[in-house]
């Protein structure tokens, strides 16, 4: 197992950004400003950086790697895949760190049988209140491993994990797509059969509400291409300063009107990467910038089974008020994890970026809180920076489990951040 020395707390504290003064720390790593919302700010407070914590200790034999905090999932996957072992979960970047995977419980396309990123942590290193760094495992007493696994950053500093991979033979995926024309179409093409790695990208921009592209991928049993690579290589890189003007409801049209024409009508077993096909963002470095300086906002929610009817409500709701979804990325999702701040629940998740400069935005998302709120669903707080502290406890009714632990953890309040007193997970 993974043993640290004074030296590494040391190294770990060396990471404090001092942005403040010292009364609070958030805990959810800054690592490169990839935040979605403002889980990893603390105003008035201390940030820490884990980018230096970069060791990867990989068991060939049984497939268990840990990894300290700030590795990333591409160097996971670089360092692992030519050994024969990939990470079982994924999100759709690989540039989160194993520490905010952790914090967020990061789901990926497979969620329907595979689950989510926490359901493979082993064991995890964290850093207390009272500066001791403790061991814990999903059967360590008191609940304070699946508090932190989806507790966003907030019981501790997460220093190292242990994960458990799975075997691979290559990075090269097989692929079957469709296109689709209604979102029951949509949902039952993602119910059929198919490879488990599920995902539809929808045009809610064209004439008709709902229309789009599903893929489905499974391994295949052998990488007979040696190129195929398990990360994503960037292509080109967004400089700072890019007007947004270019990036408008009519360009956002004809783009998703061209993608939907050019994808297959009906495709079976296309050999693609594994880092193509999982990270397709990252080959545009600093894509977030297409929007100009205004930003946009990444409003994702799950609402569970026989809840269907809450998509297109939120779909139709946001087409009426004029609120143009650039992006929209629609998944099934399995079992829930056991962290009661976890996101996932069987059902259907759907995720849309949305230009922050459109008129009404944040009142026609306060209106899709109430429908996905009604339907027994959840906003993901990972990419959350506008939810209010009732909204969150209707949506994740372990809240009071999870705050008992927390508390219990971290008595004095040191571990906070602009997400958790926005919507009240601390005082």
């Amino acid at each position: 197992m993974w043993r640290w020395e004074p030296s590494d707390i040391a190294r770990l504290r060396s990471g404090l950004d001092p942005t403040g003064g010292p009364a609070r720390v958030g805990a959810i790593p800054r690592g490169r400003g990839r935040s979605y919302g403002d889980a990893a700010h603390c105003s008035g407070g201390l940030a820490i950086a884990t980018d230096s914590l970069s060791g990867i200790e990989l068991n060939t034999a049984s497939g268990l790697v840990t990894a300290e905090a700030g590795v990333t999932l591409k160097a996971l996957l670089d360092r692992c895949v030519p050994e024969g072992w990939i990470l079982p979960v994924v999100p759709g970047t690989q540039h989160v760190s194993v520490g905010g995977a952790i914090a967020s419980d990061v789901h990926g396309k497979n969620h329907g049988t595979a689950g989510a990123f926490g359901a493979y942590v082993r064991a995890l290193g964290l850093l207390t209140s009272d500066g001791e760094l403790v061991e814990l495992t999903p059967d360590t007493p008191g609940g304070l491993f699946d508090a932190t696994v989806g507790g966003m950053g907030l019981t501790g500093v997460i220093a190292w994990a242990q994960i458990q991979l799975m075997p691979t033979k290559g990075a090269l995926l097989s692929v079957d797509t469709d296109r689709v024309d209604s979102l029951d179409e949509t949902l039952a093409v993602l119910s059929g059969p198919g490879g488990p790695h599920r995902v539809a990208w929808l045009d809610l921009l064209g004439s008709t509400p709902v229309r789009g592209i599903v893929t489905r991928a499974q391994p295949l049993p052998a990488d007979a291409d040696s190129s195929a690579s398990p990360t994503r290589a960037a292509r080109a890189v967004i400089p700072p300063g890019w007007p947004g003007w270019p990036l408008r409801t009519t360009t956002a049209r004809a783009f998703n009107a061209l993608r939907y024409r050019l994808a297959p009508r009906s495709e079976r077993n296309h050999p693609m990467g594994f880092g193509a096909h999982m990270f397709p963002l990252d080959a545009l470095v600093a894509w977030p910038r297409l929007y100009g300086s205004s930003g946009f906002r990444q409003y994702q929610f799950v609402v569970p089974t026989g809840a269907e009817s809450t998509l297109e409500r939120v779909i139709t709701h946001l087409r009426a008020v004029r609120v143009p979804p650039f992006l929209a990325i629609l998944k099934d999702m399995g079992e829930p994890s056991r962290g009661p701040l976890s996101f996932p629940m069987r059902g259907w998740t759907l995720a849309l970026d949305l230009p922050r400069s459109a008129t009404g935005v944040d009142v026609a998302l306060d209106q899709c809180d109430e429908l996905v709120a009604a339907a027994g669903g959840r906003v993901y707080l990972s990419k959350d920076d506008r939810l209010r502290s009732e909204t969150v406890a209707a949506m994740y009714p372990r809240l009071s489990e999870w705050r008992a632990v927390r508390d219990a953890a971290d008595p004095s309040g040191l571990w906070r951040s602009n997400l958790a007193v926005r919507t009240g997970l601390v005082d």
